[in-house]
């Protein structure tokens, strides 16, 4: 029996011009999980203020970036399908879909459309509502206008996979990391109030930072899984949240305010599966860093979703 393993990265504009980043945007900041504000003050907001004020420079970001190929993150997805499916073989059907933008979730979940159970990856090592909950909300809502809707599993994270951890690690082989006075793992930040609203004591004296569920705790657990494989001491890396939108508190420290402290860093960005505009534009251009390249198409990272997708299928099989 075919499984459909459905793979869902966030998004990126079709083409590095001003109208193709204002509706990605638009798209984006719109969703009521990554702007947590009422529909009405959410769209006044983003459509009245936001967008207009950051498309011409995103557009710049993203022009900086783009290839012949087209924009890196779709490209390095678009590898990762291609490679997956042949690592699964012929009894998994791999589709490719964008949270926001294209391919769509829609267009990939009608590849599969007419297969008994879906395996659904998002590309975010890390849960978070504005990305893997996004994600879910996503699926199921397209899903409810199926008049048959298959038996679904959903990868929720992997924080600490150890294939992906050995990636990431052999990304950094060609670095001499003793040469650097500090290695920076920088994640995507998030407000800090999304934190306290799925875990109410987070950030308090006493938080938990391997609470479930809890995004800044997994990303903890991904710096501390990638520095034993790094074989480091806790005093040449620290864990730093870079992206920040706004002027409200997001999760410190800054990954701003770590690289001016310390000018001679390299940065690993875990919570990027693939090079995008935070990590070729953001640390290596904006920031001017070294930058240890994403998993993108590494080997193991393949390996890794091979055998989420395959775990996932043989866990039903064996519940029978």
């Amino acid at each position: 029996m075919t499984t459909g393993v459905l793979l869902v990265n966030l998004g990126t504009p079709d083409a590095p011009t001003v109208p193709a980043v204002k509706r990605y945007l638009k798209e984006f900041l719109t969703d009521k999980r990554v702007i947590d504000l009422p529909y009405v003050s959410r769209h006044l907001l983003v459509r009245g203020l936001i967008v207009p004020r950051r498309a011409k420079e995103s557009t710049k970001a993203y022009a900086h970036i783009w290839t012949d190929e087209g924009s890196p993150l779709l490209v390095h997805s678009k590898k990762i399908q291609v490679l997956l499916q042949k690592e699964l073989g012929g009894e998994f059907v791999v589709a490719l879909g964008m949270r926001y933008q294209n391919p769509s979730l829609h267009s990939a979940l009608e590849q599969l459309k007419g297969l008994s159970k879906i395996v659904i990856i998002p590309l975010f090592p890390q849960y978070a509502s504005a990305t893997t909950g996004s994600v879910h909300e996503k699926v199921f809502d397209l899903l409810s206008s199926w008049q048959t809707i298959p038996e679904l599993r959903f990868v929720n994270s992997y924080p600490t996979d150890p294939l992906m951890i050995a990636a990431f690690a052999q990304r950094a082989q060609t670095f001499d990391l003793n040469s650097y006075d500090k290695i920076v793992m920088s994640f995507h930040g998030l407000p800090e109030q999304y934190l306290k609203n799925a875990h109410p004591l987070c950030l308090s004296t006493g938080c938990c930072q391997h609470r479930l569920g809890c995004y800044r705790a997994q990303c903890f657990q991904t710096a501390h899984a990638l520095a034993k494989a790094l074989k480091l001491n806790q005093e040449q890396y620290c864990v730093a949240f870079q992206s920040r939108l706004g002027k409200s508190p997001w999760i410190q420290p800054y990954t701003s305010d770590v690289l001016k402290k310390f000018k001679n860093s390299i940065v690993f960005c875990p919570s990027f599966i693939a090079d995008c505009l935070e990590t070729l534009y953001e640390i290596k251009i904006e920031y001017g860093q070294t930058l240890v390249p994403s998993l993108n198409d590494h080997p193991l990272w393949i390996q890794a979703l091979a055998q989420m997708a395959r775990h996932v299928d043989q866990s039903r099989e064996l519940s029978r």
